[in-house]
């Protein structure tokens, strides 16, 4: 699905990684607070011989730095790449720096440089993410070398024995790919269905504003009709007495023209407001050929096929305009019409228990790796006419289909021979819903002067 028209549904915003300078501060107070705690309980409790005084030293530079980002930054800004990136850096070098101060690898506080590359990966992108893990595998490796020892009162040296240290050392890398990779791609489909849900609502918005302008045509082209008339009137009584006077004659002549020019033009408002409104119920089938409208001339052939599942028995399906059921269906016919070779079929179906709408193309249809995942956000789909596709459209017709109780499968149609023409067998996009979810009642003569589809 082409998602040029969109993507631009998102705010600026969206586009790139923005983290609140306020969560990097919290955490890091915590973690400063962990490693003062842990330094005094090591020194004093368990007796450990070790350079509490540089140990300090170090959380202090910690606190220093996050007290100068909590001044240089107000508490509700938001930190661009570029911030963050230097904030995780330094405390990666400033945890490299302590652990080298107690034991590197020996100490099993090692385990803990983990967390900032699992906070990058949650927060920044995936550049910045690789860096920080890059880094993080060099500090922990150096640590493993170069480290002061960490001594018992009596002298002993903790020291971890060459299989366990590997061991150690394999286990946090592993653990860093592990978590940090866990970690970006949760966030990273946490914000792709956030973004696409707002473009969800964007589109909807806008097209719920069409469908209300629509009303306020037409009642204006209402309104307005009566006093034209009457200039229409009193100008041409003005007409028939003014014969003597060319000049005035000419002037009620201009005037009764230009009100039968409004008129011309408040019928045509009138017409498409009523078209947009319909009363807020239409045929199915006019709500299809309003969706499909914007497509027809974009050379593409589009047919309509409509039949009863039954024979005939049930009526013509009469819904309710809803602004999801038209750009739900507007998006599945141009993926359709983006994607089909030369033609695109849409079939209407009907029972009294259900309505069943088809779209077809004879294009190539949907790669069978993303069959099972169209309808999510930013699933790549089909290429064609310089642009990829992202699934953003699909995503948008499925959540507000659903939301009118329908239900949507994606599936490709029968394959022809290679020496025989393709025929409806391309992608397939079919929508159910049970009728009474859609149904709109036929009062008087409400649906009866509707266009209704050969």
């Amino acid at each position: 699905m082409p998602t040029q028209p969109t993507r631009t549904l998102l705010p600026p915003e969206t586009t790139g990684p923005r983290v609140r300078i306020v969560t990097l501060v919290n955490l890091r107070w915590l973690a400063l607070l962990g490693q003062a705690v842990a330094v005094i309980v090591v020194g004093t409790v368990l007796s450990l011989t070790l350079e509490i005084g540089l140990c300090l030293l170090v959380i202090g530079a910690g606190m220093v730095a996050n007290l100068t980002t909590m001044i240089a930054y107000p508490a509700t800004a938001r930190l661009t790449e570029r911030a963050a990136f230097g904030i995780i850096t330094f405390d990666l070098v400033q945890l490299a720096a302590l652990l080298f101060l107690t034991g590197g690898l020996h100490n099993p506080f090692a385990l803990l440089i983990l967390a900032p590359v699992t906070i990058s990966a949650t927060a920044l992108s995936l550049r910045s993410t690789l860096s920080h893990a890059a880094l993080a595998a060099i500090l922990v490796s150096l640590l493993a070398r170069y480290n002061l020892p960490l001594r018992l009162s009596d002298g002993t040296t903790l020291l971890l024995s060459d299989l366990q240290m590997v061991g150690f050392w394999l286990a946090i890398l592993f653990g860093m790919l592990f978590l940090s990779s866990f970690a970006f791609r949760l966030r990273r489909e946490t914000q792709r269905m956030s973004d696409a849900l707002f473009a969800t609502q964007t589109a909807l918005a806008r097209e719920q504003k069409l469908h209300d302008l629509g009303g306020v045509v037409a009642a204006a082209a209402h309104e307005l009709g009566t006093p034209l008339a009457t200039i229409k009137l009193v100008s041409s009584e003005l007409a028939e007495e003014l014969q003597d006077s060319p000049d005035l004659l000419d002037d009620a002549k201009l005037i009764r023209e230009q009100a039968d020019r409004c008129r011309d033009i408040l019928r045509s408002m009138g017409r498409a407001g009523k078209s947009d409104q319909h009363l807020r119920a239409a045929p199915l089938e006019a709500v299809l050929r309003e969706a499909a409208e914007p497509h027809e001339g974009r050379g593409t052939t589009i047919h309509y096929d409509l039949a009863s599942l039954d024979g005939g028995v049930s009526r013509r399906p009469f819904v309710r305009r809803s602004p999801e059921i038209i750009h739900g269906l507007r998006n599945l016919i141009q993926n359709a019409v983006d994607f089909a070779a030369n033609e695109v079929w849409i079939d209407l179906r009907w029972s009294e228990g259900e309505i069943v709408v088809r779209v077809l193309d004879d294009g190539p249809g949907y790669p069978p790796d993303v069959l099972h995942r169209l309808g999510s956000p930013f699933v790549r789909t089909r290429r064609r006419r310089g642009y990829d596709g992202m699934g953003l459209g699909l995503f948008i017709a499925k959540t507000l289909l659903e939301r009118t109780g329908a239900s949507i499968d994606f599936r490709n149609g029968s394959q022809s021979g290679r020496h025989r023409p393709r025929t409806r067998g391309g992608a397939i996009a079919e929508v159910v819903w049970p009728r009474a979810a859609i149904a709109a009642p036929e009062t008087g003569s409400l649906g009866e002067n509707l266009p209704i589809m050969p």
